[in-house]
């Protein structure tokens, strides 16, 4: 809820501060899916890719452990095992632990894994080639927003401006 004041000014919230940060990720992940479409995977999301490049590279792998490896929470990844199982990209593998169960490639992954390895370097190479145009690099601001963080997390701050704002509402 807005501050009473601020409600003619915040008619929509939806254009923020935060709102040009998503439209320019979703603006990249959107090229780089049609990249994916003009080589002729289609379907593909290019949140598969770390996932199926890290199978290529270890073979098979529990979720938790796959999650882990690519810096995702659990479910996130079961999210993304789920839809590239769909997608006839992994399957199940057992393992030792009969309580757990692996994921593997399928024959179909396996086979666009040289791109998936070329095209995680071309965005790379991308992005450097971006950042030597602008200012102020992309990655530094990333950096400088992580080193913000650690000094104080985002849900705290969220968390304390949301107080101010529920309590304002409230008189």
């Amino acid at each position: 809820m807005s501050k009473p004041d601020e409600r003619a000014q915040d008619s929509d919230l939806i254009e923020s501060s935060w709102h040009p940060l998503r439209l320019l990720t979703s603006a990249m992940d959107r090229d780089i899916a049609a990249l994916y479409d003009d080589a002729g995977v289609h379907g593909f999301r290019p949140r598969f890719s770390p996932a199926l490049i890290q199978l290529a590279c270890h073979g098979p792998m529990t979720i938790r452990a796959l999650a882990d490896a690519v810096d995702v929470t659990h479910s996130a990844m079961s999210q993304t095992v789920a839809a590239m199982r769909r997608a006839g990209l992994v399957n199940s593998a057992s393992t030792t632990d009969a309580r757990t169960r692996a994921v593997r490639l399928t024959r179909k992954a396996r086979q666009l894994v040289p791109f998936l390895e070329a095209e995680w370097r071309a965005t790379e190479r991308t992005v450097v080639e971006l950042e030597k145009e602008i200012p102020y690099p992309l990655t530094q601001v990333v950096r400088d927003i992580e080193q913000a963080l650690r000094r104080r997390s985002f849900r705290d701050r969220l968390k304390e401006h949301l107080a101010e704002y529920l309590d304002e509402g409230s008189r």
